[in-house]
């Protein structure tokens, strides 16, 4: 599958759509108080199940995945492998509290741009996140 165009409506709004896939409400509701100062909007997932759901509907306007690896249904890992074909060249940044090399390998090689362990660091995380979506901050 032809990875699509990302956001055809960045330009308009000005604004970048992200998906914080994570089980832990804390830690997606920090991220996004974190990152919203630099232009970002974002959609939620708990699970993988529910991260793939919504890539698969989304993944057109997106513009950046920030995936746990550790998740209910399947962690981050298993998103990356299911969707491998269609993601493309979105920038996806890998997160996990339970983080050996091996598993931050297996990310990398499975796509993802980063992987960050957790508890996340916010200087890390946004600097990451301005690499990523290359952005002027």
């Amino acid at each position: 599958m032809i990875a699509p165009d990302r956001n055809p409506n960045a330009g308009r709004s000005g604004l970048r759509l992200v998906l914080l896939a994570d089980d832990d409400l804390e830690v997606r509701s920090g991220v996004a108080e974190l990152l919203s100062p630099l232009g970002l909007e974002f959609l939620h997932a708990e699970s993988g199940p529910q991260a793939v759901e919504i890539l698969r509907l989304e993944l057109v306007r997106l513009d950046l995945l920030v995936l746990d690896m550790h998740m209910p249904g399947f962690g981050g890992l298993e998103v990356l492998n299911r969707l491998r074909d269609e993601l493309g060249s979105l920038p996806t940044i890998c997160c996990s509290g339970e983080a050996t090399d091996e598993l931050a390998a297996r990310a990398l090689e499975a796509g993802a741009r980063a992987f960050l362990r957790k508890p996340l660091q916010p200087l890390a995380l946004r600097e990451e996140v301005i690499r990523a979506l290359e952005l002027d901050h």
